[in-house]
């Protein structure tokens, strides 16, 4: 029997069952994939990011994992040119002075790459943040190690260790890392905020107005003047784990301002309500906007949407609304009988029995122009299964590169009983809101994924955004094209496979296509590492055996 192991903090919407879908699995798709030449990858590596874009192609960061707990994870650099052609490969040298440096990131600033290296000094307990400038085209480093930062870390396992953000027009980087601090007390984090040309803005060393057993951060964000904000979670009862009943937690944003010498804080609730879901982005004026989901019943549920605008500075919080789904939405995939039982609560307006939807994972945030913002999601959850007779590392199935739940920080969990874990990701919700928090349009791309003991490596997707829409790429079965039924197959692997491209317009409208290529045969799409480069340009990287190469997909 398989057991639910992970069930995400979902939303749903309002979806637009279009009627041109099955017209647009016969039609030509609107778009043109070319792919470039094959490249042999490292044994078990796999790419990991796209460093930054040029103009004169893309960068690559590759990673290879070892079972060997005493080796150190390898990186490459990869430089590939708008024609898709791999330019250099370039293995990244972490050795100084007889000491091998912990990899931390490759960043591209102002169109620069930079190396980030990290040293942790167990006899003085301090770890030490470096950067390098990687060449462009040779893609090897200068021979000046500069120090960023350093820092206290009692524990180089739990502290020290550093995590970087940059604002979306790259003229700010925010590299903050934990600083150690007393169990049930407040955390204390370092913060040091650069210009694009890494030169200091500012730094400071802040302490949480919370303690660790009350609070828990969930993003970090610093726009173009270098003010950071967090969003995180605070639980009124100390308990970090969502109940039913009443809401025991509420979201707060923290607010750096003016380089650090303004501290902010707003509190969000919804009084009974559950917020079970919230982001946001900065806008070019320098105010947020947050959208999300709530719920009447939990936190593993939803009923609609959440939405609202905050002057950091004013403290004023504007448009704020929520936006229930309707009950045809709401019980579209039940049986009859729960529709029913759905009806009677919904009539005696009994809200915690009401119908409520499960398991859409929160993806991206967009604003748009006018102050309005439009959310994407899509189905996600994790079962696990022991009945079937795959154990630890013998498993053909088994691969510790692509199995989030066996390799962390901490080393392999070799030795343990290990199940088989399904990995579902599903359809695609994207919701479209005005300024003023109205759901104008809800759509819904059908789409089933269901892979084993491979940790989603070929599911999901990548979305590229244009001015007529959106568009996103995933594998799909065959099956599902070229047909006149209403049935969809899952896609369970690479056999019988092939890229679908979605398009949902500005009104809302979702056409599915077949997408392919004449060099494509049996090339697998990686969707989490395809990238939009262009305004109507997209990077597809595709696998065959040991063999990888990335295409040119461009929107007509």
């Amino acid at each position: 029997m398989r057991t639910l192991l992970l069930k995400s903090i979902p939303l749903l919407a309002l979806f637009l069952f279009a009627s041109n879908w099955a017209d647009a699995q016969k039609a030509k798709a609107p778009a043109t994939l070319t792919w470039g030449s094959e490249n042999d990858e490292p044994n078990n590596s796999f790419a990991t990011k796209t460093i930054g874009i040029s103009s004169e192609g893309f960068y690559v960061l590759r990673q290879k994992l070892t079972q060997n707990m005493n080796s150190k994870p390898k990186f490459w650099v990869e430089h590939f040119s708008r024609e898709m052609k791999m330019l250099r490969s370039e293995q990244l040298d972490l050795k100084y002075k007889r000491k091998v440096r912990d990899f931390e990131d490759v960043l591209f600033l102002n169109n620069k790459l930079y190396l980030l290296t990290s040293f942790n000094n167990t006899a003085k307990k301090r770890n030490y943040l470096f950067r390098q400038e990687l060449n462009a085209k040779t893609l090897l480093p200068n021979k000046n190690l500069d120090l960023v930062a350093e820092t206290e870390a009692r524990n180089k396992e739990v502290e020290g260790t550093f995590a970087f953000a940059i604002s979306k027009d790259s003229a700010r980087l925010l590299v903050y890392n934990e600083l150690p601090y007393e169990k049930k007390s407040p955390e204390r984090f370092g913060f040091r905020v650069f210009d694009q040309d890494f030169k200091l803005v500012w730094e400071k060393n802040i302490v949480l107005p919370y303690n660790d057993d009350q609070f828990t951060v969930e993003e970090y964000r610093v726009d173009e003047e270098g003010n950071v904000f967090l969003l995180g979670v605070l639980y009124e009862d100390g308990a970090k784990w969502r109940r039913r009943g009443k809401p025991t937690y509420r979201y707060v944003t923290l607010a750096y301002l003016d380089n650090g010498t303004i501290f902010e804080e707003y509190r969000i609730d919804l009084e009974d309500k559950f917020i079970t879901d919230l982001t946001f982005r900065i806008t070019k004026e320098g105010s947020l906007t947050f959208a999300g989901f709530y719920s009447e019943r939990g936190t593993y549920s939803i009923k609609g949407t959440y939405f609202f605008q905050l002057d950091p500075y004013e403290r004023a919080l504007k448009n704020r609304k929520t936006t229930e789904f309707d009950f045809k939405f709401r019980t579209a995939f039940m049986s009859n009988k729960s529709k029913e039982r759905a009806l009677e609560a919904t009539e005696r307006n009994d809200a915690r029995k009401e119908p409520e939807l499960f398991d859409y994972s929160l993806d991206d945030l967009i604003l748009r122009s006018d102050g309005g913002a439009v959310l994407f999601a899509e189905q996600y959850y994790v079962e696990q299964d022991y009945n079937n007779n795959n154990f630890g590392l013998n498993s053909p199935y088994y691969s510790p590169y692509y199995d989030p739940f066996y390799y962390s920080r901490y080393g392999y969990g070799y030795g343990r009983q290990q199940p088989d874990y399904y990995y579902h990701y599903n359809d695609i919700i994207a919701i479209n809101i005005s300024p003023d928090g109205n759901v104008e349009w809800a759509s819904r791309i059908p789409k089933r994924q269901e892979t084993r003991n491979d940790g989603g490596y070929y599911s999901s997707y990548a979305m590229a955004t244009t001015r007529d829409g959106f568009f996103f790429v995933f594998n799909d079965d065959a099956r599902n094209f070229g047909r006149d039924d209403d049935k969809l197959y899952t896609y369970s692997g690479r056999s019988n496979s092939v890229v679908a491209l979605a398009h949902i317009n500005i009104k809302g409208e979702v056409s599915v296509y077949p997408l392919s290529a004449e060099q494509d045969a049996g090339v697998t799409l990686r969707p989490k590492m395809c990238k939009q480069i262009g305004k109507r340009e997209m990077a597809m990287l595709g696998e065959r055996g040991r063999g990888y190469r990335f295409g040119s997909l461009k929107f007509d």
